[in-house]
């Protein structure tokens, strides 16, 4: 039975490590059945082939049709988000799913664990998820269970709360936590691991410890991450910080993370390194090191941004244009969007003309005072102007910005090279929808430590300003006739 043949049930598809393996699932042809309690969340965000079913693992009745033919099961479900007792959640859980796969004739479960030595000391979290991987062992349905510590990628708990911590803090007064041994694994890496688990040839029920390639610890992460953001920070460790005044700090920092929290942190008490390394069907899989994850992760975060579809990031956290920005790992969003009774071609004409004698549409004088300021710190300014009054080219200088992508009619993205405390775009893209054209223009800023969240925040109200100006005249000058056009 090929790759296509098989159905491969995922859970937790909308999830972090979930929506990773559903991309890596579907470049390799597999026949994919994400199984979430609201389909709609997935919809539009999957492959053609890839199924979307209702099914949730605490109601053990809505799982046989989910599992119905399937051949590998993956069983990415915690329950630490809940605001109820997680681990009776949990156990429940693996319950209902492992009697259901059991039922349906599945032939493997594979299993993403915690890393953690077993002992009456082990944190509440990853004692429910060693757990949870006893429960579907006992199934009877072979199990393949992978346990690995914090996942080294934007968007993933352990790592935005360490990037928040970071980010915000200059100086930071560390709980004992901070020295944990751990073995950061690569998103990729780990992907690379359960991928192998439907080409493993085992019989019975088998652990994998997995990690990445260095042992360290969570300053050693913070760290690494402070230096390859150019962010100077100052760890002050405080053994007395107990985990209750450790989690109060943490949700004050990271209030995202507010309801993880005390869960979060007690698991981070816990060695979480691997002491049996995997056998040799898995050693064709070199993990990254700490510095190699790091500068992937961020790296990463640039191309999915570089993207035209990063659109969606903003659909799947409910965003509504123009209520506002929003924060994405260290990234500030502010998107609005209007209808211009116009062909996109017509739209973009407009677009392209931003910049030197024509402006930016909205209070010039503010944009020259920005450029004077920009001269005084040794910045480009406003100098430059532009190479054509009319086109635009990828890698054209225009004022204190350059085109970074240019998609005629329907892409243009400006970066920012004024003096700023990080990195600014600023983007506009076009679609037709009927006889008239839908306009996003989006301002994002990579806000560099407390500074940059600063000088953000309190220019927001002047940028507002702008923004709204800027959209609103362009769709005035797109609905005028243009000379030669």
């Amino acid at each position: 039975m090929n790759g296509a043949d098989r159905v491969i049930l995922l859970t937790g598809a909308s999830g972090y490590v979930g929506r990773a393996l559903l991309h890596a699932l579907e470049s390799e042809g597999w026949h994919v059945r994400c199984m979430v309690r609201r389909p709609g969340m997935l919809q539009g965000q999957v492959a053609p082939g890839t199924e979307i079913v209702a099914g949730d693992v605490l109601e053990a009745s809505s799982l046989r049709p989910a599992l119905q033919g399937v051949d590998t099961a993956f069983y990415l479900v915690h329950s630490m988000s809940s605001p109820g007792e997680f681990e009776q959640e949990d156990r429940l859980a693996a319950m209902n799913f492992a009697a259901a796969a059991r039922a349906s004739g599945v032939r493997r479960i594979i299993y993403l664990g915690g890393l953690g030595e077993s002992s009456s000391r082990l944190s509440a979290h990853l004692r429910s998820r060693h757990e949870v991987g006893e429960i579907l062992r006992s199934s009877g349905v072979q199990t393949l269970e992978f346990r690995s510590s914090i996942v080294v990628g934007c968007g993933g708990f352990s790592f935005e709360m360490i990037r928040s911590l970071v980010e915000r803090l200059p100086v930071m007064v560390t709980p004992r936590w901070v020295a944990t041994p751990t073995q950061p694994i690569a998103i990729s890496d780990l992907i690379l691991y359960l991928m192998a688990g439907l080409k493993i040839e085992a019989d019975g029920n088998r652990i994998y410890e997995i990690g990445g390639k260095d042992v360290s610890s969570y300053g050693d992460l913070m760290r690494e991450y402070a230096r390859q953001r150019g962010l100077h920070r100052l760890m002050i460790p405080v053994p007395l910080l107990t985990p209750r005044l450790s989690s109060l700090w943490l949700a004050l920092v990271t209030p995202y993370y507010s309801r993880v929290g005390r869960k979060l942190v007690d698991g981070l008490q816990n060695p979480t390194v691997v002491r049996e390394p995997p056998d040799q069907v898995l050693a064709d899989i070199r993990p990254l090191g700490l510095h190699a994850a790091v500068a992937k992760a961020l790296n990463d975060e640039d191309l999915e941004f570089s993207s035209a579809s990063w659109p969606r990031l903003l659909e799947r956290r409910k965003v509504r244009p123009g209520r506002g920005a929003i924060h994405t790992g260290t990234r500030i969003i502010d998107t609005r969007v209007v209808r211009v009774a116009v062909p996109p071609d017509v739209v973009f004409q407009v677009l392209e003309r931003i910049g030197g004698n024509t402006g930016w549409y909205c209070a010039d004088w503010l944009w020259q005072v920005r450029g004077f300021l920009d001269r005084l710190v040794g910045g480009v300014g406003m100098r430059r102007g532009r190479r054509d009054p009319l086109a635009l080219e990828e890698g054209d200088a225009l004022d204190f910005w350059r085109v970074e992508i240019l998609e005629r009619p329907a892409r243009l993205r400006l970066a920012a090279e004024m003096k700023v405390p990080g990195r600014a775009w600023l983007e506009f893209q076009v679609t037709r929808q009927g006889e008239e054209s839908v306009l996003r223009q989006t301002a994002m800023f990579d806000a560099l430590g407390l500074w940059g969240l600063a000088y953000w925040y309190l220019l927001y109200p002047v940028h507002a300003f702008i923004f709204a100006g800027m959209l609103r005249n362009i769709v005035r000058a797109a609905s005028k006739p243009i000379a030669g056009r």
